[in-house]
C-alpha cells in the first residue's frame, strides 16, 4: 500500500503530538483523493491508445482504492 502525502503529514503530526481538528483532516483527505483520481483520469486519456475509450470516475476511484488500500465511499 502506498502512503499519501496527507497520511504522511498526519503520522508526523501524531509523532510530534500536534493536534489537527478532524474536520480539517477529512477535508484534506478528500481534496487529495479527488486530485489523485483526476490525475489518474487525465493520465489515462493521454496514454490511451484507444481514443474511443472513456475513462470514468468509477475507474479512477477503483485505482485510488486499490493503490491506497481504502474502502469505497
Amino acid at each position: 500500500m502506498k502512503q499519501t502525502a496527507v497520511e504522511y503529514l498526519l503520522e508526523y503530526c501524531e509523532r510530534e503530538n500536534w493536534s489537527i481538528p478532524n474536520n480539517i483532516i477529512e477535508q484534506a483527505k478528500e481534496i487529495e483523493r479527488e486530485q489523485i483520481m483526476d490525475a489518474h483520469i487525465e493520465g489515462q486519456r493521454v496514454f490511451d491508445d484507444y481514443p474511443h475509450t472513456q475513462w470514468t470516475n468509477d475507474q479512477a476511484e477503483l485505482y485510488y482504492n486499490e493503490t491506497f488500500n481504502t474502502k469505497q465511499k
